[in-house]
């Protein structure tokens, strides 16, 4: 099967860390062909969603230069390919956006993770929403006045995160008497002009925020992120330290509230956010964990990813 991937450029990738590039290995290892793009190589000929793709040779190594080759750009329907794993990182933005509608056109044709309306619609923050009963207390806002009420309401201790971010990037602990609060306030709102989502702050991020990675609803895994000395996230690449986990009996209860959810949105590969037993975001664009996962538990576990395209694949009757 012929299986490509839509990824950042693979000079960029972080592969001590990288969910794609265990995926990449994986789909080798299987004896898929792998193929790689960017999403400026997505376009149209009339109804059908097509890619220039390179066929790529994937091994494993330290580098992008000693991991990676690649034949020259070929143009092929999306149907020419068995799967389609759209693995660009965020954020959202318009190039995004209009990319989701190009994939909208290969529905049917191949195996979509994650399926683009999914990725369109079902925001990795506001998600969380939808399941009242697993979050901390939340707003969405750009009144500046209403975040300095709810900081007041929540024990002065609130986290700032904008809608659309991603991987850490413009969160913030706000406390209650810090001489910065109204300045980060300003910035998160910028002004008053966009919207901010605020939290209660949970104490028990200290120790760590667990990142479970979900396959078609199904854990295959979870990895401990644990903020460095100093640090109020906890995301990796920022420092977090990744420590081996086990799933909580309140885990596997939201574990099950989401995946009819998921399924629906045809979300296949998702990691879920939790903070002492409590939801903090649903990732679905391009989440990652997998090799820290497989390397804390000695497991494979890019394997049930692919297993579950592989089948999707053949229930669909796709040769790609």
């Amino acid at each position: 099967m012929r299986i490509l991937f839509i990824v950042d450029e693979l000079s960029k990738l972080e592969l001590s860390g990288d969910t794609s590039y265990a995926l990449m290995l994986e789909t080798v290892a299987r004896d898929h062909e792998l193929w790689t793009c960017q999403v400026g190589h997505l376009g149209l000929e009339g109804n059908d969603a097509v890619a220039s793709a390179q066929r790529t040779t994937a091994v494993l190594a330290e580098s992008p230069s000693e991991a990676f080759s690649c034949d020259e750009r070929e143009t092929h329907s999306l149907s020419f390919f068995g799967a389609v794993f759209m693995r660009a990182d965020p954020p959202l933005n318009v190039e995004y956006l209009h990319a989701t509608w190009i994939l909208d056109h290969g529905r049917g044709k191949t195996v979509l993770v994650n399926d683009p309306r999914g990725l369109r619609e079902y925001n990795e923050h506001l998600s969380i929403l939808s399941f009242p009963e697993f979050i901390p207390p939340t707003i969405v806002t750009r009144s500046e006045s209403r975040l300095r009420e709810f900081l007041g309401e929540q024990d002065g201790s609130i986290i700032l995160k904008p809608v659309d971010g991603f991987g850490g990037l413009g969160i913030f602990l706000v406390r209650d008497g810090d001489p910065n609060t109204s300045s980060i306030i300003e910035t998160s709102t910028q002004g008053g002009q966009i919207w901010t989502m605020a939290q209660r702050y949970l104490p028990e991020a200290k120790l760590g925020d667990k990142r479970i990675i979900l396959v078609d609803g199904e854990p295959i895994g979870a990895v401990l992120r644990v903020p460095p000395k100093g640090e109020a996230r906890d995301n990796l690449h920022v420092g977090g330290r990744a420590d081996k986990t086990e799933l909580t009996p309140k885990e596997l209860e939201i574990i099950a509230a989401v995946k009819p959810v998921l399924q629906e949105y045809g979300q296949i590969l998702v990691g879920l956010d939790v903070i002492g037993d409590t939801l903090t975001e649903i990732n679905i664009t391009s989440p990652t964990g997998i090799r820290h996962i497989s390397k804390l538990d000695g497991i494979n576990a890019a394997a049930p990813v692919l297993a579950c395209v592989e089948a999707k694949a053949k229930a669909l009757g796709l040769a790609g």
